[in-house]
């Protein structure tokens, strides 16, 4: 049995035992300690607290530290309220109170009446923050969590720098895995290079009932499947190097299993380590394959079950753009919105008529823009051909022949519907049975074994999605790592509050506070695309009108009308 399980059996009998001794003692019959669920609602009319913070004690991660504080209250209505004791009770009450439980001069007086005694200061800002914690930490798993764009992949549509609220209900809070974990951090102690929780309690996956599901074309919030193993490199800011691309571009050996950690030492990228589904990387793309589709690109145009997908108007690829020379400048660059640097454009040479040649990275609606120009000559699409083999590309197999532009068919594995599986095909989902559902698979000769036995199919237990970006050929998506499972889904973008454009890396970022000052400056004041994207909620052709105007104008009216009626009653007071 898991380390996990036999830990929460065991204090879950300890507190059982507690409660079965403590519960006469306050005229609560001691049966009720057996009754899950109910025990803690009498556990709450023992220490006189509300009734709804049973939802607190069972929401995870918050519950143990409500543990903590109910066991604090218990030990204090049994009249144990030394520093020691207190201590003691909220850090081990799995432990202290079956001690209480069984001493001889145990007596109930009831809890602590701080009505009448006047909370210190550091009372005051403990209570606050314990506050603080528990209702963010709710907010933050069930309801809506706070995101940052890392990268270009979705350019046009997101861009690098948009701060962005993710909807936790749009398709169902995901219980968190590791639910003992440093409040706010993602996988990593801030200013440490040191994991922000603890893996040895660990929960299933379950998902909560969410507004809907996920839709073909919807933007997605998910933990980044090539993650679970990760290079943490040398500083902080190197989090998120996957294990199975060095090994790929290095030409390591690769140990396709979960705990395939530190089989290399490199000082260039540091610890090799592993990490569960809730604590991987986010990224955003768009999802344009769901459960039981199909998919397949044939010269960069993307099919779902044999028709054309959507295709958003700001969709980006490479160019081969030739002029008679003349270069664009600075001013034409910002003009034509060419923001995905670096590779946004850059100046290949010069041919033999002294044409310059240049790859420039355009949305659609800016290729009939550029080719109409003057001084343009041409501009070609960069399509790779069918059969070519990019090793980057999934499942970086050989005999299988696929890159960006020309890749599939592809069958998206539905849970419950069995997938054949054979020689010629278990590199597409050979990750999935071993790393993403926690089979073994061997292949022997022509024939594969799945958990030791022969199979010529495999039955998946989660659904999984095909996740690409909009900015198609600067864009890490599925086509580089394959499929996301659903207990990686994590939410849907809604609303952009802020947007920082990150172009001047000698300004500072968000660790420096002053340049990050400075480009919040510039981006509100002086950008006028960036000042669009403050208050816009996301759809899925990109993001709607600026609310800015209408915030402030809502939150002045609030401050008026607060400091007018407060004015008025200053007034009849002194009347």
């Amino acid at each position: 049995m898991d380390t996990s399980y036999i830990l929460l059996i065991l204090f879950s009998v300890t507190t059982i035992i507690a409660l079965w001794k403590l519960f006469p003692l306050a005229g609560e019959a001691n049966w009720k300690a057996l009754v899950p669920v109910y025990n803690f609602i009498v556990w709450l009319k023992i220490i006189k607290k509300p009734w709804w913070w049973i939802f607190l004690i069972i929401t995870p991660g918050v519950n143990f530290l409500m543990y903590g504080i109910m066991s604090l209250l218990l030990a204090k209505s049994f009249n144990k309220r030394s520093f020691q004791e207190q201590a003691l009770a909220f850090l081990a009450g799995y432990i202290y109170l079956p001690y209480i439980a069984f001493r001889e001069d145990t007596v109930y007086v009831g809890p602590e009446d701080m009505s009448k005694k006047k909370p210190s200061y550091v009372r005051e800002w403990t209570d606050a923050i314990v506050f603080a914690v528990i209702a963010a930490t709710v907010i933050r798993t069930f309801f809506l969590e706070a995101f940052t764009i890392p990268t270009s992949s979705l350019e046009k549509s997101m861009l690098v720098g948009d701060y962005l609220f993710v909807s936790k209900v749009s398709f169902g809070a995901k219980i968190p895995n590791t639910p003992l974990s440093f409040p706010f951090a993602h996988h990593t102690l801030p200013g440490t290079n040191s994991k922000s929780y603890l893996e040895w309690f660990k929960l299933p996956y379950f998902r909560l009932p969410g507004l809907g599901s996920v839709k073909n074309n919807d933007i997605v919030v998910f933990n980044y499947p090539d993650g679970d193993t990760v290079a943490l490199g040398e500083t902080q800011e190197d989090q998120g190097i996957s294990y199975y691309q060095l090994c790929r571009s290095f030409g390591w050996k690769l140990v396709n299993t979960p705990d395939a950690i530190n089989q290399y030492t490199d000082h260039r990228f540091g610890e090799v380590t592993y990490r569960p589904p809730d604590k991987r990387e986010n990224y955003v793309k768009r999802c344009v394959a769901i459960p039981g589709d199909t998919l397949k690109i044939v010269n960069r145009k993307l099919y779902i079950n044999g028709k054309e997908s959507f295709v958003a108007p700001t969709m980006q690829y490479h160019y081969t753009v030739i002029t008679d020379g003349t270069s664009f400048s600075p001013g034409l660059v910002e003009k034509l919105d060419i923001t995905d640097t670096p590779e946004g454009i850059k100046l290949l040479g010069y041919d033999s008529l002294h044409n310059a040649v240049y790859t420039m990275n355009l949305p659609f609606n800016k290729v009939d823009v550029v080719r109409k120009m003057s001084f343009v000559k041409s501009v070609e699409p960069d399509i790779a051909s069918a059969g070519k083999f990019e090793p980057t590309i999934f499942p970086h197999d050989p005999q299988i022949k696929w890159n960006n532009d020309n890749f599939g068919p592809l069958y998206i594995p539905k849970a419950g519907v069995a997938i054949p599986v054979s020689t010629k095909n278990i590199s597409l989902y050979s990750r999935l049975i071993i790393n993403y559902e926690g089979n073994t698979m061997e292949v022997k000769g022509d024939k594969i074994f799945i958990n030791g036995q022969e199979a010529t199919s495999y039955t998946p237990k989660l659904d999984y999605y095909f996740m690409m970006g909009d900015n198609r050929h600067n864009s890490a998506d599925s086509r580089a790592w394959g499929f996301v499972p659903e207990d990686h889904i994590v939410g849907k973008p809604v609303f952009v509050w802020m947007s920082i454009k990150e172009d001047n890396p000698n300004i500072g970022g968000s660790r420096n506070p002053s340049g990050f000052l400075k480009k919040l400056k510039r981006s509100l004041f002086d950008d006028p695309a960036r000042r669009a994207r403050f208050f816009t909620f996301v759809g899925d052709n990109g993001l709607s009108r600026s609310y800015l105007v209408h915030f402030i104008v809502i939150v002045a009216g609030i401050s008026g009308f607060v400091y007018f009626r407060n004015k008025r009653r200053e007034k009849n007071v002194k009347k």
